[in-house]
């Protein structure tokens, strides 16, 4: 029955862009018919899968498909409940969003184009993560692919907004082409295209090696795993917020349900694949919140958090993966279970800080930092949103960012060996690297944060703008009530969770696998209750002291000048300068200073911009090498037949003295 509505759901929202483009491209009709659409075939979408989550009943649907090596077969498990639930559940809020955000009315041009592959783009999504043949799953991914070109590219007559699709259309097309191959070595193993665990007795240690490999390069690339992330800052960055939102909150983690399934299918891997992916994951999570730090553009810092969270995801994986290679249930269930509740979490506070940050665009027409600040004051719902999606990127209690960093923490602590079992020391370095992260994340979003919504306006836009709507804030106010959910109740995700451990580590008694006896699942609830009201009883005393009139008002302290001005704010650059100036090996700031020198000093001026290291330091430039040096065999073209006929006699000839020396 979970099958059957969840594929009714795929098949409404696939249809929800269409009517649209049957209607005049100025009426909003089309819009409010694809908005619904949407959101009752994704509501659809969600009870089938709770019902899965709750019943646990799945009845598989196998169709005869002409493809050849191909089946129509789909099924919800475990495993593809957690990633379902954001896969409906993000793009639903984000049509609801985009009444607003994108109306037909301003965008006559391309908003019929956006909602059509809006909805195809979610409903190859969710085929992905049902899909139990291989040739389906190819299928429905490539669907995906160019789906999310043409939303990447939604406004293609700016050039920065073509760059940054032609980017990500060349990087994930690099991504299916490693699956292919990663596909084909799977078929040889198994002898069919079923995605189903691998028999132990035909799997060599050379082809599993590779087909790791192939897995790791093209769902690494999907999911933005440094350094495979040259796509994801700029078709982040460039999308419209609501497709940012989807692109980041459930898009990217396809790469990583990849990822999961297939290392699911060996029963024993070798100890090293967890090592590499824990490494990865390391180096993704400190450099992603690195680069983030440094970043001017609002949503391009947005898009670095989520490599470093999905650093963090991968983490996990590699500490499961470790788990099951030495037997030890533990590491398991606290690895994955922090990987998979972390798909979830990400997937909400992240959309949330894309809304938010949709909304601050819409009312100011910038993505810039420094252009804004004060807007606290005339958008209070937007900044109260960004603060909660704030406080649960950083991992701080008691939202749901907290509940899965602990799980990865309690993991990688039970590395040290301490009590019965084997060990593998080298897992516990990551520890203090994830504390890092969380250091430097909230040192960003303080950042962000203080730039952009406190002190006063340094631009005109960020003068007399006005809160959004409810179209747009109450998409936030849902993602918000998910963030605390989880954050304050995490017992009650802790059995969907459980389920999919169970199924990822068949081979592991399931009593061991139970997070209820692993982590302090009731203590967080309660701690995160007493903190809630802590924080809701010292408010509320703040308030009513100000009211009283207790606590007076005054100017900000302007370093001795009698007219303090806006300028005199914290810019980003300036913020940024130490933490930027400490990583500056690998980020290769671009800086831009006038120092200040005497008493009566001129203007001075700092700026720093940070630019990809990977893209615009390498790949970049070897591109651009390369085509120079093919550019020169240009001379070979003299646009004659004559001399093209001359080309292919001279190989023929050449052939022929090959074959008889």
């Amino acid at each position: 029955m979970s099958e059957c509505m969840v594929l009714i759901a795929i098949s409404v929202i696939a249809f929800s862009g269409v009517p649209g483009l049957l209607l005049n491209r100025h009426s909003a009709v089309g819009q409010w018919l694809s908005v619904v659409l949407a959101v009752g075939g994704a509501l659809l979408g969600i009870v089938g899968t709770l019902q899965y989550a709750v019943l646990g009943e799945s009845e598989p649907i196998s169709l005869h498909w002409a493809v050849p090596g191909g089946e129509f077969a789909v099924a919800v498990d475990g495993i593809s409940t957690i990633f379902l639930l954001p896969i409906f559940l993000i793009p639903m809020l984000g049509a609801i969003y985009g009444l607003s955000y994108w109306r037909q009315s301003e965008h006559p041009d391309n908003g019929r184009k956006l909602r059509l592959f809006y909805g195809l783009v979610t409903a190859s999504l969710a085929m992905i993560v049902v899909s139990q043949n291989a040739i389906l799953f190819l299928v429905a991914w490539e669907i995906m692919a160019l789906s999310a070109f043409f939303l990447v590219t939604t406004e293609d007559d700016d050039e920065r907004v073509r760059d940054a699709g032609w980017v990500y259309l060349a990087a994930t097309h690099f991504a299916t082409l490693c699956l292919f191959g990663m596909f084909a070595l799977l078929r040889n193993i198994a002898g069919s295209f079923v995605l189903a665990p691998l028999p132990e007795d035909a799997i060599t240690p050379g082809v599993a090696t590779t087909v790791f490999l192939l897995a790791l390069a093209g769902f690494g690339l999907k999911a933005g795993l440094m350094p495979l992330h040259v796509w994801l800052p700029g078709a982040h960055a460039m999308a419209p917020s609501h497709v940012s939102a989807l692109m980041s909150g459930v898009l990217i983690k396809i790469g990583i349900y990849g990822l999961v399934r297939v290392v699911s299918f060996f029963p024993h891997p070798p100890v090293w694949w967890g090592g590499i992916l824990l490494a990865l994951g390391t180096v993704s999570g400190v450099l992603g919140v690195a680069f983030a730090v440094g970043q001017h553009d609002l949503k391009r810092l947005l898009a670095y958090h989520s490599v470093e969270n999905i650093g963090i995801i991968v983490m996990g994986i590699g500490l499961a993966l470790l788990g099951r290679s030495m037997q030890r249930a533990d590491w398991v269930a606290l690895g994955l279970a922090g990987a998979l509740l972390h798909v979830w979490n990400h997937s909400l506070f992240k959309s949330l800080l894309f809304f938010s940050a949709g909304s601050v665009v819409y009312a100011t027409h910038t993505r810039e930092i420094d252009h804004l600040g004060g807007l606290s004051k005339q958008m209070p719902a937007t900044a109260l949103a960004f603060a909660v999606g704030a406080v649960a990127i950083c991992g701080l209690p008691p939202l749901n960012g907290f509940v899965s960093e602990l799980f990865l923490y309690l993991g990688l602590f039970r590395t040290l060996g301490i009590g019965a079992g084997r060990s593998w020391v080298g897992a516990a370095f990551a520890a203090p690297a994830l504390a890092l992260i969380g250091a430097l994340a909230v040192l960003c979003f303080v950042k962000a944060f203080g730039v952009v919504f406190l002190g006063s306006a340094r631009t005109a836009h960020a003068e007399h703008v006005k809160e959004s709507g409810l179209s747009m804030t109450g998409p936030m106010a849902v993602l918000v009530v998910g963030c605390v959910f989880i954050g304050l109740a995490p017992a009650l995700v802790a059995p969907a969770l459980d389920r999919a451990i169970t199924e990822w580590a068949p081979g592991l008694p399931p009593a061991e696998l139970r997070l209820a006896s692993l982590a302090p699942l009731g203590w967080i609830s309660v701690m995160g209750l007493g903190l809630v009201c802590v924080t809701v009883a010292a408010s509320a005393y703040l308030r009513f002291r100000l009211r009283r009139g207790e606590v007076g008002s005054a100017s900000t302290w302007g370093c001795g000048y009698a007219i303090p001005s806006p300028t005199m704010q914290y810019t980003s650059s300036s913020f940024a300068a130490m933490l930027v100036r400490l990583f500056a090996s690998v980020l290769r700031p671009k800086v831009h200073e006038t120092p200040i020198e005497g008493l009566f000093a001129h203007e001075g001026r700092f700026e720093s911009h940070v630019p990809d290291t990977v893209l615009d330091g390498m790949i970049q430039p070897s591109v651009r090498s390369i085509a120079e040096l093919f550019s020169r065999f240009r001379v070979l073209q003299q646009g004659s037949i004559q001399v093209y006929l001359s080309y292919i006699f001279m190989t023929l000839l050449v052939l022929l003295l090959w074959s008889i020396l």
